[in-house]
């Protein structure tokens, strides 16, 4: 046999969706008051009882399958390159710079900053010419290295909504020209980030000098962030945190080896506030990326607090949380559509609505 025949032999026998063979059905009421584009969001538990990536989500309306797409509440940003200071400098005393910025939107900028144990004041300014020509204050922020303090540090400028293709800094303090060595920017996406509820739990432990949270997280569910709620003490914190993945066997052979983790992720959850050398800081860092992977099987998540000579802090709530995903179609008013899935033995469909899909943000 050819492979241009095994080809077109394979296409022939791939599964067809047929309502018998799902195993799990929702019935979903359409409230759209006319014709037109809605969406559903889409919760964890669908996730762990679908296939892999939602491969096998079907909808129907009267026994006819109904197009859909999956919508995604934020765009996956791509990460930004660092960008160079320029005309790096002293005037007045004081270390000033400008930066060519990227087209589009952006917020939060992070200067890379070598020094440590320092405190300083950032003045920001933009402009559509690097002369700086008609400048528009954008405000003053204060970064902070306190090491010595065990209080961490933040180079991070929460800047307003900004679109200028180049910004302009003058800093008082402490900080030399040489200690400058770029910067990097937040892009911001078109919509802002709506998360859903993965698991909660308020039910810590102590290990050794951390604390430690742990949940099970079934197989198919992504989660896309980790959040810390924390109490009123200690009101200052700088803490490690490190996440293992561990996959759960359900039935391991006798000889098998024990399933290995998944490489940890890590972060620090920060929280400053008052008076340092005159300076204010309000300074609060209380959630970090998870590693978001949507396995095969279930996992055991083990989140610990690296509280070091200090005591723990006290936490509410940790929250696992993943991007909320959308299920949107044309509907009609009153009309009535059933969500099936539960077929592993289906791929994931191709749709001509998909491909042309334009997100309407009225349509949830």
């Amino acid at each position: 046999m050819t492979l241009r025949g095994a080809i077109v032999l394979i296409a022939a026998v791939a599964a067809v969706p047929q309502i018998e063979y799902f195993r799990f059905e929702r019935p979903i009421v359409s409230n759209a008051p006319a014709t037109g584009q809605t969406c559903l969001v889409l919760d964890p538990q669908i996730f762990s009882h679908a296939a892999p990536f939602l491969a096998d989500l079907r909808l129907y309306r009267d026994g006819t399958e109904t197009p859909y797409a999956i919508h995604r509440a934020a765009p996956v940003e791509s990460a930004q390159k660092p960008i160079a200071p320029l005309n790096l400098g002293k005037r007045g005393g004081q270390t000033v710079f400008d930066a060519a910025m990227p087209e589009g939107n952006y917020a939060d900028v992070q200067l890379a900053v070598i020094a440590q144990n320092f405190i300083a004041a950032v003045a920001v300014s933009g402009s559509q010419a690097e002369s700086g020509g008609g400048e528009t204050k954008l405000g003053s922020y204060t970064i902070f290295d306190l090491t010595r303090q065990k209080l961490g540090r933040s180079t991070v400028l929460h800047l307003p909504n900004s679109d200028f293709r180049y910004l302009h800094f003058r800093i008082a303090g402490p900080l030399q020209p040489e200690s400058i060595t770029g910067l990097t920017v937040e892009r911001l996406p078109a919509g802002r980030p709506k998360y859903v509820t993965v698991a909660e739990s308020a039910r810590m432990v102590q290990q050794g000098r951390n604390s430690v949270v742990e949940f099970t997280v079934p197989a198919h569910v992504p989660v896309d962030r980790i959040v810390f709620v924390p109490g009123a003490e200690p009101v200052n914190f700088s803490r490690d945190v490190s996440v293992a993945i561990v996959p759960i066997v359900q039935r391991p052979a006798s000889d098998a080896e024990p399933p290995a983790p998944i490489p940890s992720s890590f972060g620090n959850l920060l929280r400053v506030h008052g008076v340092q050398d005159g300076h204010r800081i309000e300074e609060e860092r209380l959630a970090i990326d998870a590693p978001g992977n949507e396995l095969d099987t279930s996992a055991q998540w083990k989140i610990e607090i690296d509280n070091g000579d200090d005591r723990p802090i006290q936490l509410q709530s940790v929250r696992l949380e993943m991007i909320e995903r959308d299920l949107c179609f044309d509907a009609s008013a009153s009309a009535g559509f059933t969500l099936y899935y539960g077929d592993s033995a289906l791929q994931a469909p191709r749709y001509d609505y998909a491909r042309l899909f334009a997100f309407e943000a009225a349509a949830i």
